[in-house]
């Protein structure tokens, strides 16, 4: 099992220069030990990742720190983009890394968030899907064909070329089962949240189907599931560290839910106190049995049933709203961790019990309710 690290960051209370050089710092570290990569994500206009408006000025800057950590945008959303200025920017990062760029693509879903071309949000994950292509053929240097001024088709290749001819890329899935199927057809890897066990394995071998059946090697896409992380010493200790950080990041995210669903006339209409409950009934579940929040025995645990449904990399999400320096002091944890799972052990016991249905699990109500 392949472990990298996963910033997406809850809110942005902290100054954005400590956060930056925090991030940095975490970087050096993850380089020094062995993880795989470091994923840092696109937002805008919002707290909720505030600090990530574009994933390939900061992947710059962990080009020059690091030596070995693959450096992956977790996601650019293709929507607010021109292929051709994806292509260029991260051949850039890849020549500055000298070769260790990987981009995951999102559709998008934030109606705000489509002030950069408003057009696109309507037809969003047909514009991503249909870019795709163009974007793994710019890479590899080949010329395509663009609108220009007056209505004339310009020919285009990107310059600076980069290190390596193919791109690594990613779909990312939220809650579109769909999302599985067209990355095994277009032979992307696929980066995944874990809501439901039972629905990860059966996405994951419809996945390995859909390369097979596109004429890929089913076993060569990587499935990467992004997971809450903090391990430490004592269960009940690990718990009440990360309980309300996990309660606020939920939060966060419903709020930003629910007024894009206000905007586009969805709102659930969920009161304070609804928002509050379900919140701590989703940490919970968080901590029982969807992320590597616990003891070493429990997190490898997890980290074993992962590798049994499928699942080639944990992507270890630490900025979740504990203090930076709880975070580092905890690196060291999570690196023994990291290499306890490459020596395959047995299952440990997962510890706190949790409902194993997948009507049981309180994100999926909030996504379906």
């Amino acid at each position: 099992m392949d472990f990298s690290v996963y910033f997406f960051s809850a809110n942005d209370r902290n100054d954005f220069g400590t956060r930056y050089r925090f991030i940095l710092d975490v970087a050096r570290f993850i380089d020094r030990h062995g993880f795989t990569a470091i994923w840092t994500p696109e937002r805008h206009f919002q707290e909720f990742g505030g600090s990530f408006p574009n994933p390939a000025v900061l992947s710059a800057a962990l080009a020059v720190v690091t030596e070995n950590l693959h450096l992956r945008a977790g996601s650019v959303v293709l929507p607010h983009h021109h292929p051709v200025r994806v292509v260029e920017e991260w051949s850039l990062v890849d020549q500055l890394s000298q070769g260790r760029v990987g981009v995951c693509v999102a559709t998008g879903w934030h109606q705000g968030d489509f002030v950069f071309y408003p057009d696109h949000y309507a037809e969003r994950r047909r514009y991503t899907l249909d870019n795709v292509d163009t974007v793994a053929a710019l890479w590899r240097g080949e010329t395509r064909t663009f609108p220009g001024p007056d209505g004339r088709a310009l020919d285009v290749r990107t310059y600076p070329r980069p290190c390596r001819p193919e791109l690594p890329m990613w779909l990312v899935h939220t809650s579109n089962p769909q999302t599985w199927l067209d990355a095994g057809e277009r032979g992307l890897n696929v980066l995944s949240l874990l809501t439901s066990w039972e629905k990860l394995e059966e996405d994951v071998s419809r996945y390995r189907a859909a390369r097979e059946r596109a004429g890929h090697d089913p076993a060569a896409g990587t499935v990467t599931v992004g997971m809450h992380t903090y391990v430490g010493d004592d269960e009940q200790q690990v718990w009440n560290e990360v309980r309300e950080p996990v309660k606020r990041y939920l939060a966060s995210f419903m709020t930003q839910k629910r007024n894009d669903d206000a905007v586009s006339g969805t709102s659930r209409g969920t009161d304070a106190a609804e928002q509050d409950r379900l919140a701590e009934l989703m940490a919970e579940d968080y901590y029982s049995r969807r992320s590597l929040l616990g003891t070493e025995d429990k997190c490898a645990a997890t980290v074993e049933r992962l590798r049994a449904v499928g699942v080639d990399e944990v992507a270890c999400l630490i900025d979740f709203g504990l203090p930076f320096d709880t975070v580092t002091r905890a690196l060291p944890a999570l690196d023994a961790l990291r290499r306890r799972c490459a020596a395959r052990p047995e299952p440990q016991p997962a510890g706190r019990a949790a409902p194993e249905r997948a009507e049981d699990d309180p994100m999926n109500w909030y996504y379906t309710t």
